[in-house]
């Protein structure tokens, strides 16, 4: 159930970046700040890890930041299914407008996520100790939480970077900055989801070295996950993705037809898929120019 809601999102994450940096972003701390005490009410009604849910939280949401936390209040991502009574928004995610729960508060959210993983489906997580977060990341995704191959990882990642684990224990600390100093930023980036990826919207007067700033990446690595050079001018409005991006498009979107203005590359940003791969996929050499018209294969 992973919300890729094209526009929206947030990275989420405004805070995704910092793994791979092994740097904590203030955004994500003061999340887990502001919702830790539900996370651990939680375990202790629920039998739900508390690093757990804040993690699924941070990745979910973009620590709150994305359109469906923001409008909609929804912290998981959680899509209707056929028992859900309440409200509903509509956004493309695995299909195009896909059907996800819109709450009144994030307290709601996170209620209605405890009773979400009570279901059968996720019978055999409740098996495992409630300090077992690696076990319970990769069974979320055996059971079939998220489509992201990777999201076992991204949950595993998250919780160890903030120390999240702390708070499946009785007893535990505040988390502190050890490592460098978090990132402050006036203005940040609203981080998006789209084809299950994280990404952001290039402002007038960003660059590589800035955004990386913000996120505590190394431009270099965010480079290389848009697949440019680090001095590649951004203009306003460009997309720049917070992750690898995927090796083909998502289901549903097998082809495109190349319009006025594209390049390989805008191709590959617009579909968050690889420019090697795009290249790959319709047997093309490096140096193919696509004319208006011309049909590609996505996937």
């Amino acid at each position: 159930m992973k919300f890729r809601y094209l526009v929206t999102l947030l990275f989420l994450i405004l805070a995704l970046a910092p793994l791979s940096a092994q740097r904590k972003n203030k955004i994500y701390l003061d999340y887990i700040e502001q919702y830790k005490s539900i996370a651990i009410k939680h375990q202790k009604q629920y039998g739900i890890p508390a690093s757990i849910t804040l993690a699924q939280g941070l990745l979910e949401s973009g620590a709150g930041r994305s359109e469906l936390a923001r409008k909609s209040n929804n912290h998981f991502g959680i899509k209707c299914h056929s028992d859900w009574k309440g409200k509903r928004v509509y956004h493309d995610d695995d299909r195009r407008d896909d059907c996800f729960r819109k709450y009144d508060s994030p307290e709601e959210s996170f209620d209605d996520h405890a009773k979400f993983l009570k279901r059968p489906r996720y019978a055999s997580l409740f098996e495992l100790k409630v300090t077992d977060y690696r076990g319970w990341a990769k069974g979320l995704k055996q059971c079939g939480y998220a489509t992201d191959r990777s999201y076992a990882n991204k949950l595993i990642q998250t919780i160890e970077l903030y120390e999240l684990y702390q708070y499946d224990r009785p007893k535990f600390k505040p988390i502190r900055v050890q490592d460098l100093p978090p990132v402050e930023v006036e203005n940040p980036h609203p981080v998006y989801r789209s084809w299950g990826l994280l990404y952001i919207e290039a402002r007038n007067g960003d660059t590589f070295e800035s955004i990386a700033q913000e996120f505590g990446f190394s431009a270099k690595k965010l480079a290389g996950y848009n697949e440019v050079p680090r001095d590649y001018p951004l203009e306003n409005g460009d997309i720049v993705y917070l992750e690898k991006k995927k090796k083909k498009a998502e289901k549903g979107y097998d082809y495109t037809v190349v319009r006025s203005g594209d390049s390989m590359h805008s191709i590959a940003q617009r579909y968050g898929i690889r420019l090697k791969n795009l290249y790959k996929m319709n047997k093309l050499p490096d140096d193919y120019i696509p004319s208006v018209g011309d049909r590609l294969k996505l996937r």
